[in-house]
């Protein structure tokens, strides 16, 4: 996510941040996903096919992560 002719990506924060230490997403071309931590905005950015995000999302909504 650096500087390219491409506008900056749109950071958002859950409703559910609690003291500005969270993860951000961005959605960034052709539907796929930006991560970024809060924390170091200038840091690594994980990015995510539309696809991928889509079925991890899903795989949440289902209850099929667990800790």
């Amino acid at each position: 996510m650096t500087g390219t002719s491409e506008a900056e990506p749109r950071w958002q924060r859950s409703s559910r941040c609690e003291g500005g230490q969270c993860v951000e997403m961005a959605v960034v071309g052709d539907g796929a996903v930006a991560l970024r931590d809060s924390k170091n905005p200038h840091g690594p950015v994980l990015v995510f096919s539309g696809p991928v995000w889509a079925q991890f999302l899903a795989t949440l909504r289902a209850g099929g992560l667990t800790r």
